[in-house]
């Protein structure tokens, strides 16, 4: 039900920042945003790119697959030995927490020069077969028996647009960074690329980079709000 409700209601909110991109230069001349710092970005995003581009071959394919796969046993090795906490932090929860550390660690590291060899590529393409797999798992005429999960999404997505617009009118920020910051922790890194190129091809690294940085604090922030929900929940009852 989970899945529909992010079908439904996340996607449209992506549909309506795409459109932001083919007016981006009437939204920020209208809010007198300053678009250097996108210009700052591309620039330093292209060199980066430079720096660190080279054709892939199979020694760098093996290691993107050892770091990725390697990592994902030994976090589940881990997790079978490590305690459960309450109803919040499971097995499947030591798993997630262990491989975000471990390639937040290794973003800090020589590895991060995988990303020339086209490690983010591969690494969407995983991730789009994992989509893939839970949203076939969706069953849309679940929809139908819990519309008021529809309305709750809708009212959630509604407040962080809002919370979005109005931190962007605050700064004066080029509606770009409020786009893609945006679908970065709605839709991680499966869309933010997509919202991203939508502005320039260029700056579609910028989309990966900020969901990676959602999915941190997600995981993190995610257990803290958990722990706190489930204190309010107890005082209530």
């Amino acid at each position: 039900m989970m899945v529909v409700v992010d079908v439904a209601v996340a996607n449209v909110w992506m549909a309506v920042l795409l459109t932001f991109a083919n007016r981006e230069k009437r939204m920020d001349e209208r809010m007198g945003a300053d678009r250097r710092t996108i210009d700052a970005v591309r620039r330093k995003v292209e060199a980066f790119r430079a720096q660190v581009a080279r054709p892939t071959n199979l020694p760098d394919l093996l290691g993107m697959c050892a770091i990725g796969f390697g990592t994902t046993a030994v976090a589940t090795a881990l997790a079978d030995v490590l305690p459960e906490i309450g109803d919040i932090v499971s097995r499947f929860t030591w798993i997630v927490v262990l491989a975000t550390t471990v390639a937040l660690v290794l973003s800090f590291t020589p590895a991060r020069r995988l990303e020339g060899a086209g490690a983010s590529a591969v690494g969407s393409a995983l991730l789009y077969l994992l989509v893939a797999s839970i949203g076939a798992k969706a069953e849309f005429r679940e929809a139908i028996k819990y519309p008021g999960m529809i309305v709750v999404g809708a009212v959630w997505i509604s407040i962080h647009a809002a919370a979005i617009l109005l931190v962007r009118r605050a700064l004066r920020a080029p509606i770009f960074f409020a786009a893609v910051g945006s679908q970065a922790n709605v839709g991680g890194a499966a869309s933010a690329p997509i919202v991203a190129s939508a502005f320039h091809p260029a700056l579609a690294p910028v989309g990966v980079l900020l969901a990676v940085a959602g999915y941190v604090l997600g995981t993190y922030g995610g257990i803290v709000c958990a722990f706190l929900l489930q204190q309010v929940h107890a005082v209530i009852s």
